[in-house]
C-alpha cells in the first residue's frame, strides 16, 4: 500500500517524460539543438582554432606595444551561430570592426569587443590610465580603437601569410557601434545566415578580462581549412609537367625469312666493344647508314654559376670593406607636418603616415632604399622579412 505523500511509478514516468519534452522545446527555442558538429567536424574546429591562435597571438604582441600593457589572448573557442539569433549571442552594446581581405583570400570578418573594453583601449591609446573611463565612445575614441584594431589585424594578416605561404593583405578596418537591441550597426554583419564565432579571452593588464569575438561566414571558414590542407603551388612556379618517354618498339618477326632448324631467327650477335681512343665512325661509313637520317645531337653547355674570380688586389680591397658598419633603417612611412602640429603632439597622439595597412615597409641602408619587406614578429621582437630587392637602376636613382 502506497502512502498519499509518495508518487506512483506511473506518475514518476509521466513527470520524467514531461520534463524531457519541456527541455527539448526549450533547447529548440534557444537554438541549442544541432551544435557546431552539425556544420564543422572536430578537425575543422581544431584547425580554425589553431589559425586563430597563431594569428591573434602575434596581434597580442602588437597591442601590448601600443597600450604599454601586458596583453594576453588565449586559445579560442569555435561555435556556429545563426544570424537571426545574434541578439542572444550579443546582448550588450559592442564595438564592431569590419575587415575585408584584399589579397590572398576573398572574404571578410567582423571583430567584436565589448563597448566598455573598447573605451578602456581608447583611453590607453590617448595616454590615459584606463581607469574610470567614460562608457560613451566619441569620434576620437573610435579612431583610437580603430587604429589599435588596425595594428592587430595587420599583424594577424602577416601571420596568416606565413601560415598559408602566400601574401595576405587586408583593407583598412572600419569601426562602428553595434547594439542589436535597437538595430545599431547591423549593416556590418555578414549577409550569410550561418556564421562561425571564434571567441578569445582577452586580458589587458589588470584593466580588461573579457572576450573578443570574431565572426566569419561559414563558407569562408571552410575555405580557410581547405586551403590550409590543400595548399596551391606558388604563382611564380610553373606546374610540373610529367616526363613523357618515347614508346619502345618491340622487334617484329619477318614472316618471309624462314626459321633456321625450326627456330626463330636468332638475335644478331652483340657488337664488339671498341677502345675509348677509337673513333665512333670507321671506314668512312656513317652509323645507321641505310636506316634513315639520325638527329643531330649536341652537348648541352651550361652557364657557370660561380662568382667571377677576383684578382689579388681586388680581393684585398673588398676585404677592407667588410668591417665597415652601415646603418640599416626600416621606415614604416612618412608625413609632413607644420611646426604648430608638431608642438601640439602629446603622449597618445596619433600621426597618420603615407602607407596603407599591410603595405611593404622600406629598408634603408645609410638612408638609401635597398629593399622592401613586411613586418614579422619573432619571439616578441619585431623583424622584417625581405620581399623585394631594389634593382641596381633603382639604387642609382636613389643616389640623386
Amino acid at each position: 500500500m502506497m502512502s498519499d505523500d509518495m508518487l506512483s511509478q506511473e506518475e514518476i514516468d509521466a513527470l520524467l517524460k514531461g520534463g524531457e519534452s519541456d527541455d527539448l522545446e526549450d533547447a529548440s527555442a534557444t537554438g541549442a539543438l544541432g551544435g557546431v558538429e552539425e556544420y564543422l567536424d572536430s578537425f575543422e574546429q581544431d584547425t580554425l582554432g589553431e589559425i586563430g591562435n597563431i594569428s591573434f597571438g602575434s596581434s597580442a604582441t602588437a597591442l601590448s606595444s601600443l597600450l604599454n600593457q601586458k596583453v594576453e589572448i588565449t586559445t579560442p573557442g569555435v561555435s556556429v551561430v545563426e544570424k537571426s539569433r545574434l541578439k542572444e549571442e550579443f546582448p550588450h552594446p559592442y564595438a564592431a570592426i569590419e575587415v575585408h581581405y584584399t589579397e590572398g583570400f576573398s572574404g571578410a570578418n567582423l571583430l567584436v569587443i565589448h563597448q566598455n573594453d573598447a573605451a578602456i583601449i581608447a583611453d590607453l591609446m590617448l595616454g590615459g590610465s584606463g581607469i574610470e573611463v567614460a562608457q560613451e565612445l566619441g569620434e576620437l575614441q573610435l579612431s583610437a580603437v580603430q587604429e589599435a584594431m588596425n595594428q592587430m589585424m595587420g599583424s594577424a594578416a602577416t601571420s596568416m601569410s606565413t601560415i598559408f605561404n602566400k601574401k595576405v593583405d587586408i583593407s583598412p578596418p572600419s569601426i562602428s557601434l553595434l547594439d542589436l537591441n535597437d538595430g545599431t550597426g547591423t549593416d556590418q554583419i555578414p549577409e550569410q545566415e550561418l556564421l562561425i564565432k571564434i571567441s578569445f579571452r582577452l586580458t589587458v593588464g589588470e584593466l580588461i578580462d573579457s572576450n573578443i569575438m570574431q565572426l566569419i561566414p561559414l563558407p569562408f571558414g571552410k575555405q580557410l581549412v581547405h586551403e590550409l590542407m590543400n595548399p596551391a603551388p606558388p604563382e611564380n612556379e610553373p606546374p610540373v609537367q610529367p616526363i613523357q618517354q618515347a614508346p619502345v618498339e618491340e622487334p617484329k618477326h619477318n614472316p618471309e625469312t624462314p626459321p633456321v632448324n625450326g627456330q626463330m631467327n636468332p638475335a644478331p650477335p652483340p657488337m664488339p666493344s671498341r677502345p675509348s681512343n677509337e673513333p665512333a665512325f670507321m671506314g668512312g661509313n656513317s652509323f645507321g647508314q641505310g636506316q634513315g637520317a639520325q638527329p643531330n645531337v649536341e652537348t648541352a653547355v651550361f652557364s657557370s654559376f660561380q662568382s667571377p674570380q677576383l684578382g689579388e688586389q681586388e680581393a684585398r680591397n673588398l676585404n677592407m670593406l667588410f668591417d665597415i658598419p652601415l646603418q640599416v633603417t626600416v621606415e614604416l612611412g612618412r608625413t609632413n607636418r607644420n611646426v604648430k602640429d608638431i608642438l601640439e603632439l602629446t603622449s597618445g597622439s596619433i600621426i597618420e603616415l603615407d602607407k596603407l595597412a599591410g603595405e611593404p615597409v622600406d629598408v634603408l641602408v645609410n638612408n638609401r632604399l635597398v629593399a622592401k619587406g613586411e613586418v614579422v614578429v619573432i619571439e616578441e621582437n619585431f623583424g622584417v622579412r625581405i620581399t623585394n630587392i631594389a634593382s641596381p637602376a633603382d639604387r642609382l636613382k636613389n643616389l640623386n
